[in-house]
């Protein structure tokens, strides 16, 4: 983005990156303080998606402790919360069959009843409407595509992308050059692997003293399903089966509103075999037959994929820095066997919100909110993640079978005692550092679609209702072309053509030899090639605002 670009700005107190639970709970609870206490604040939510709610992808089945701290009357307010959980089940699977296991022997706080099952993407319009009533600015369709630093180094605000620009790189004639949003304070809000927050986190050395981040990328299906096959209520998750021993993941179903049903399949990105297609893994796992008799005679509404925070209490960063916050799963603060994090995105959007609104109050600006961090610590949110910190490290040492006797141990002792044996285990290697050669593996032959319970990506990627305007800017950026056919193709087999979701990248046989090829078009805004590529060579940047999935009732 050219610096002698003109540009428009506009200030706040608070500038706020992502319009997801985190942020959206962030400027309600400042816009609540500054009503409390007869104060003016100005808040902005800026959000990438064409909507609030166009990019939330989740489950989703969430704890209500944040919101019933954040909004209390939350079901008087009409918000779309209304599926509690009545059966909570959990099957360790097989290729023909599966043992439930029992739920008095999981611990308690792996239990779902008090918990409901929502579409994460509604949760978060409603919130929207209770934010915009509170006075907060909401731009969707706008994506953050830069960072605005102050002289002292400070985080000083964001820069739109600009609009109108070629794939060439000229302005057309709509070219609009993004506005500048200031802020004494500005808060990540962005989700997981955040196209800003990476740059943040070496900039600032947030990282220091604390474990990679590990992530998952997770998939999702909205079914609506026969009405005497629906259960109200009930959830169910799998491990297991399709997936050998040493990948990590699983399955989900739920089922809410009126006959719907999420169904969505989660693979560990530290997998190793790069023949691994997480997509047609998926897809697989919908035909066992646990599975497949609940979707047959269904009807499949749409699909879509997201990267998922796995580091949990040990990845979490330094959340603060001069001028501004992480919030959300933009540090991290899922749990993952709960399979739980919107309650932790919320809670934390909210101490960032209130740490902000003291300092501003105390005339403060661009400085570092140690009080976020410090609340942190003292929240139920630590507290959550570090009952059960030692689940992912385990499973990636021991793999599915011996880690679910032996984490869910671990999750006991943490639970009655308020400690474990095991002390803190370490992840070890980053994701995209855990693939080995092609040579070492066999090529995985997946069962062709058959079009009733499972399905081929590119049908998959039209029920996204993803678009993006065609002639601007590839925002997948190879940083060294040449890696995917001299690097990636030779030792891994080029693992992108299955990593996405979304047949973004393909290897392309010319007279020439093979090419490598990126689909930009289709990109649901998964951010796994940006996690996985075992060169880092792939740089997920901001395409124009509003371009992406437009995911409804996800």
């Amino acid at each position: 983005m050219a610096e002698t670009v003109e540009r428009e700005s506009m200030e706040y107190d608070v500038v706020i990156v992502g319009g997801g639970p985190a942020g959206l709970a962030a400027s309600i609870r400042l816009k609540q303080l500054a009503a409390e206490t007869g104060r003016e604040v100005s808040v902005c939510v800026v959000e990438k998606g064409s909507e609030i709610g166009a990019h939330i992808l989740s489950g989703a089945v969430i704890d209500p402790i944040a919101i019933n701290e954040l909004i209390p009357d939350w079901k008087e307010k009409g918000a779309p919360i209304d599926t509690p959980v009545t059966d909570d089940r959990f099957y360790y699977l097989g290729p023909a069959g599966g043992i439930r296991i029992p739920n008095f022997m999981m611990p308690p706080l792996m239990s779902n009843h008090g918990n409901y099952i929502v579409s994460l993407g509604n949760l978060c319009r409603w919130l929207a409407t209770q934010a915009e009533a509170l006075g907060v600015e909401i731009y969707p369709g706008f994506a953050a595509a830069d960072i605005a630093y102050g002289d002292r180094g400070e985080v000083k605000g964001i820069i739109i992308g600009d609009m109108g620009v070629a794939r060439d790189g000229h302005h057309k004639d709509s070219y609009t050059p993004g506005i500048a949003l200031y802020g004494k304070y500005t808060f990540f809000a962005e989700g997981a692997r955040g196209s800003l927050t990476k740059r943040l986190l070496p900039k600032y050395d947030l990282t220091a003293g604390h474990d990679p981040q590990k992530f998952g990328i997770g998939l999702k299906e909205l079914w609506e399903l026969p009405p005497e096959k629906h259960k109200h209520g009930l959830v169910m998750h799998t491990m297991g089966w399709p997936l050998d021993n040493r990948t990590g993941g699983g399955s989900f179903m739920y089922h809410f509103g009126e006959n719907l049903c999420s169904i969505g399949f989660v693979v560990h990105l530290n997998y190793s075999n790069p023949y691994i297609s997480p997509v047609d893994e998926f897809q697989r796992a919908k035909t066992h037959p646990r599975i497949r008799e609940m979707l047959e005679g269904g009807k499949r509404l749409s699909y879509g994929a997201r990267a998922i925070t796995e580091g949990g209490f040990q990845s979490v960063p330094k959340l603060v820095f001069p001028g501004g916050a992480l919030v959300g799963c933009a540090a991290g603060f899922v749990n993952l066997p709960r399979i739980k994090g919107s309650h932790n995105a919320m809670k934390t959007g909210m101490l960032a919100a209130e740490a902000a609104f003291a300092a501003l109050g105390e005339g403060r600006s661009g400085d570092v909110l140690d009080s976020y961090e410090e609340a942190y610590r003292e929240s139920h949110v630590y507290t959550d993640l570090k009952r059960v910190r030692n689940v992912k490290p385990l499973w990636s040492r021991l793999g599915t079978f011996l880690a679910l006797g032996i984490g869910g141990i671990d999750m006991w002792m943490n639970q009655l005692f308020g400690f474990s044996l095991l002390g803190t285990l370490k992840h070890g290697k980053p994701d995209y550092a855990t693939l080995r050669p092609a040579a070492d593996f066999k090529p995985i032959v997946y069962p062709k679609p058959d079009g009733k319970v499972s399905f081929d990506k590119l049908s998959s990627v039209f029920l996204s209702n993803t678009n993006h305007e065609e002639d601007q800017p590839i925002h997948l950026v190879l940083k060294d072309p040449s890696i995917p056919i001299q690097v990636n193709l030779p030792k891994y087999d080029e693992p992108a053509q299955r990593y996405c979701p979304a047949g973004v990248y393909e290897i392309v046989e010319e007279a020439t030899g093979p090419r490598f090829q990126i689909n930009a078009q289709n990109c649901v805004h998964c951010k796994t090639c940006d996690i996985k590529d075992p060169e880092q060579n792939i740089n997920w940047v901001t395409p124009e605002g509003g371009g992406g999935p437009n995911y409804p009732n996800m």
